[in-house]
């Protein structure tokens, strides 16, 4: 997800980061590269973690990042001493500038897998943003039918998954879009498209596909406004009347909204959390499906408020055996990042008390 304001829903390479948008495979490690050394990965333990697709990016651009003392560390390991055990990547099929590349996403996993982290990819499915706002298709698929499309689809899924294979990387999650309140690629992926049957036959389409690659790996479909319930019944309805497949229910959570009155965030986030702890146990009854908090995020400029919130959604998640995990948007972003993102953790590079939580 993007926001300008207003919500809308380590083994590091012998590839240089700045190199790293127009490498391709043969310029990439030995698949030993990943692999951890004497790391021991619990995969039933909750998932705490965080989107930090920006990283190599930011790297480029010459940010770094420090711990609490002041030591100068590579973001990855930096989540992993904060207490994290999980990290995301978004994937986007052909972007502008390489960053979410499926080879610039490699660069970051093979860090991820060094430390032992656990790692969730999420498709979006386009060159770019896809969220509640947009679901445009690639632009080499804009001329494709629904055949075309599912096909497509499949075979980047395909191909992006078997390079991470390739090179040692243990997926756990993959989801198949990007909140996807409306559907995927639209026009032709919009759930209300032949009575959601089109949407329905993209979620399957990359269902099989991770599955051919990762048979063991947990299959997500990912929806913004993790407090809607109404929203949550109309899109899993959808996919269950038409053979919808999927492991998880992934959720956004972004409980202060953006007051154009106030021209600040509100601060009481504990409604939307309360929904939203409510929808995931509502969900799990009616479709029997585990839940992720794939997002979410806090502003920056109140870390203690953070603090509370994240404290406050692990312990109440933690309770529900239903719930399998926490990821904090790009908390590593500075206020203001990429054209006006404001909900990050860390001032000066360095992350503040909003993410204490982590480490308990």
């Amino acid at each position: 997800m993007k926001f300008v304001k207003t919500i809308l829903g380590a083994g590091i390479v012998a590839v240089s980061i700045a190199a790293c948008c127009s490498c391709d495979s043969s310029e990439l490690p030995h698949a030993d590269a990943g692999k951890p050394e004497n790391v021991v990965v619990d995969r039933t333990a909750f998932a705490k973690g965080a989107d930090i697709s920006w990283v190599t990016q930011m790297e480029s651009q010459g940010m770094k990042f420090y711990n609490s003392e002041g030591v100068e560390k590579e973001c990855t390991a930096l989540m992993k001493e904060i207490g994290m055990n999980a990290v995301r990547y978004r994937v986007w099929v052909n972007p502008v500038d390489g960053w979410n590349s499926a080879t610039d996403v490699l660069v970051k996993a093979l860090r991820a897998q060094k430390l032992g982290m656990r790692i969730m990819i999420d498709f979006h499915y386009s060159d770019t943003w896809a969220d509640p706002g947009k679901q445009n298709p690639p632009v080499s698929w804009t001329s494709y039918d629904i055949g075309q499309l599912t096909k497509a689809l499949a075979d980047h899924t395909t191909e992006a998954l078997s390079l991470f294979k390739k090179y040692g990387i243990e997926v756990e999650w993959v989801q198949v879009g990007n909140e996807t309140r409306t559907g995927m690629m639209w026009p032709l992926g919009s759930y209300k498209e032949n009575g959601g049957k089109n949407y329905t036959a993209l979620t399957n389409a990359g269902y099989d596909a991770v599955k051919s690659v990762y048979p063991e790996a947990k299959v997500i479909v990912h929806l913004d406004g993790g407090h809607d319930i109404s929203l949550y019944t109309r899109i899993f309805s959808v996919l269950k009347a038409n053979g919808g497949k999927y492991d998880m229910i992934g959720m956004s959570l972004y409980p202060c909204w953006w007051n154009d009155e106030k021209g600040a965030f509100d601060t009481d986030w504990r409604p939307n959390t309360d929904a939203c702890i409510a929808n995931i146990k509502k969900v799990y009854e009616t479709y029997g499906k585990e839940v992720m908090i794939c997002e979410t995020g806090m502003p920056v400029d109140n870390p203690e408020n953070a603090k509370e919130m994240l404290g406050y959604l692990l312990e109440k998640t933690k309770a529900l055996d239903c719930c399998k995990g926490v990821f904090y948007w790009e908390p590593q972003a500075p206020n203001g990042y990429n054209d006006g993102y404001g909900l990050g953790a860390f001032k000066d590079g360095r992350p503040t008390v909003a993410l204490d939580p982590f480490k308990n």
